[in-house]
């Protein structure tokens, strides 16, 4: 039988809290087993699928995505390298997209050194081209009543 971990030990091993840990195991992206007193015993494959879901937050996929990939993979062993590659085949697109978007910030950050205007019209940082224009005038991004450009 595979040696099983305590939530501290895989809480050390993959530097993620504790409390982050139940909380994951709440949303189903992981699992353990109960001891006879109760607490939480993990098998070892679990400290890959936490390794993934933290790559993946990083990436910026929601829980809820990274639940739906994990429930390709065998809950009972490490996944391979090929399963692991498959599913994290398409985050290369949301990474270009993240690599553009903080160059874009960095580009708007020379231009608006010292110009304090922060109008929502003109403002590259706070709407870029000006897509609060879209939900109609005033201050709606402010107000809850659409989306935040």
């Amino acid at each position: 039988m595979a040696e099983l971990l305590t939530i501290g030990e895989v809480s050390r091993r993959s530097g993620v809290a504790a409390s982050a840990l139940r909380y994951y195991e709440e949303r189903g992206l992981i699992a353990s087993e109960r001891a006879g007193s109760g607490h939480r015993r993990y098998r070892r494959p679990v400290l890959r699928r936490i390794a993934f879901v933290v790559f993946a937050q990083r990436v910026g996929l929601r829980l809820d995505e990274i639940r739906e990939l994990l429930d390709q993979l065998p809950p009972d062993r490490a996944p391979t390298r090929e399963e692991w590659g498959r599913l994290s085949e398409p985050w290369g697109r949301r990474i270009d997209e993240r690599i553009a978007e903080l160059e874009r910030l960095r580009t708007g950050l020379t231009s608006c050194i010292g110009c304090g205007c922060l109008s929502l019209d003109r403002c590259r940082l706070a709407n870029p081209d000006d897509r609060a224009a879209a939900h109609g005038p005033g201050p709606l991004a402010w107000g809850g009543t659409a989306d935040r450009p």
